[in-house]
């Protein structure tokens, strides 16, 4: 199992979509607050479908209390930016890494990735654009993620 981890998500039917995802692939979903909209709203649920009151997200009141529970993991722990030249594909994922990705607005905070900068990874894009939608990104890394370890997946 992975952990897709959310800090300061924006956009609830993003992280419907993205719950919906984690449910069917069978990743954890760990939301950090702040957010600017509370999970249980219908944009999310509408997103998720039926799979978010499967889900069981872990909700962290912030980022601080996430870190004093995961820390221990950091060496696992990949960051999705557009501030790496890295791309998400060189890396060789492990079952329970940690993969994060940021706000729509803001993407991670610098001092998150300088945690373990050389797990800053990015989405190839052409150099006219700026980013992708939330819930494509954490789709590419993931399925990226899944595929590198599909054998553990189907047992």
């Amino acid at each position: 199992m992975f952990n897709i981890v959310l800090v300061h998500p924006r956009i609830p039917q993003n992280t419907g979509s993205i719950g919906r995802m984690c449910y069917n692939a069978g990743f954890k979903l760990h939301i950090i607050k702040p957010s600017v909209f509370d999970i249980s709203q219908k944009a999310v649920r509408r997103a998720g479908l039926d799979y978010w009151e499967k889900l069981e997200p872990i909700v962290w009141e912030n980022l601080d209390f996430f870190l004093e529970e995961n820390l221990i993991f950091k060496e696992r722990f990949f960051f999705a930016t557009t501030k790496s030249e890295k791309p998400y594909f060189e890396v060789q994922f492990q079952e329970n890494d940690f993969l994060f990705f940021g706000s729509e607005s803001y993407g991670l905070p610098m001092e998150l990735m300088q945690i373990n900068w050389q797990n800053a990874i990015t989405i190839p894009m052409k150099s006219y654009g700026r980013s992708l939608n939330l819930a494509t990104s954490v789709g590419i890394i993931s399925y990226e993620a899944l595929r590198q370890n599909f054998i553990h997946f189907v047992s």
